[in-house]
């Protein structure tokens, strides 16, 4: 039996569409979930043009995934494989589709999950400021959680998170628990790498008592990548050191281990720092072929980094046909990474 991944990259190939793969995968879901809809709504949605809209639709129709009434909705078959297939069997429909919609108070909505987070985040081990950790607030990092659901990149995916002292992974965890219930297993993984091994132990910890679908790897990102995680993920998490050996060392290992599609979000921490410093960045980002999607200040919210002024921004990054990891997965990285080792490199 054709998968539905099939058919989305047989459907890429007939309409020649720019955005990609992921393009196609959002128009499936969206019809899903909003369906029936009308061509210019869903452009308007998905932000392409209508003939394209009109193209794709056609593709799916044929293979009798979509159908055309007063709007464009799905067909039971295309039902089954978005819930078979994609993994959204058993997930609260209505719950989803508020928090996508950013319809939801947060903290009225995980008002459950909230209480345990906040007692998870008050036991986690202190930072380690030689390597530049610093905690964020538990809000902060379920925040952070629901831009993986509303960039299309939480359900049925593998998220890693690149260093995860925020413990961003145990919020998507619980995220998803909230999405399903206790009773069901989502298809999603989270996978952690991390060089500290109390924060590993941690989230294993806390990933065994919840049953959440977390893995964790211990690994030295100067240390070439583990080869078992290269290619395998639809997005990443990373709060690296704040110098831009530690951005370029840290992105190019999450590039590593994303799949090798255009389209895939990085979800990038970092302080706000001078214009000249943040043309770097931007050059930077330029030299590994990311393109810049979005930029939220003062996203981030820390605990005591009063440096930074406690706060920090979040962009969100995507891959283009242009990315390059720059820094080899079997290199070691030998130039000073930390605040601390460039300073005194200085």
């Amino acid at each position: 039996m054709i998968s539905i991944v099939d058919y989305i990259k047989e459907i890429e190939n007939k309409v020649s569409i720019d955005e990609g793969i992921i393009a196609i995968e959002q128009y499936l879901i969206n019809v899903y979930f909003e369906g029936p809809i009308s061509n210019k709504e869903l452009a308007r949605k998905l932000c392409l043009p209508i003939p394209l809209i009109v193209a794709i639709k056609k593709e799916f129709i044929k293979v009798g995934i979509m159908k055309q009434n007063s709007g464009i909705t799905m067909t039971p078959k295309g039902n089954a494989y978005v819930e078979n297939d994609l993994g959204y069997q058993g997930l609260n429909k209505v719950l989803f589709n508020k928090l996508n919609k950013g319809l939801c108070n947060v903290e009225e909505t995980f008002l459950e999950e909230i209480l345990i987070i906040e007692k998870i985040f008050k036991g986690r081990p202190n930072p380690d400021f030689s390597i530049d950790q610093t905690h964020c607030t538990y809000m902060t990092s379920l925040k952070r959680s629901l831009l993986a659901l509303k960039n299309n990149t939480l359900i049925n995916k593998k998220i890693l998170c690149v260093g995860d002292d925020d413990l961003v992974s145990v919020s998507l965890g619980l995220l998803l628990r909230k999405l399903y219930g206790d009773g069901y297993k989502s298809k999603s993984e989270i996978h952690v790498i991390d060089i500290d091994e109390r924060y590993l132990g941690y989230i294993n910890k806390i990933s065994h008592k919840y049953d959440l679908p977390i893995t964790c790897h211990k690994m030295d990102l100067r240390n070439s990548m583990n080869k078992e995680l290269i290619h395998k993920f639809d997005c990443f998490y990373t709060d690296p050191p704040y110098t831009i050996n530690g951005l370029h060392l840290f992105l190019s290992r999450g590039i590593s281990a994303l799949k090798k599609i255009k389209g895939l979000p990085i979800f990038f921490s970092f302080a706000h720092k001078s214009y000249d410093y943040s043309f770097e960045m931007m050059k930077k980002f330029n030299e590994m072929g990311l393109s810049v999607y979005r930029i939220m200040p003062k996203f981030n919210v820390y605990e005591g980094a009063s440096i930074i002024g406690n706060i920090g921004q979040l962009i969100i990054l995507k891959t283009t046909s242009y990315t390059d990891i720059n820094i080899e997965e079997d290199t070691y990285y030998k130039e000073c990474l930390y605040t601390k080792e460039v300073k005194r490199s200085k």
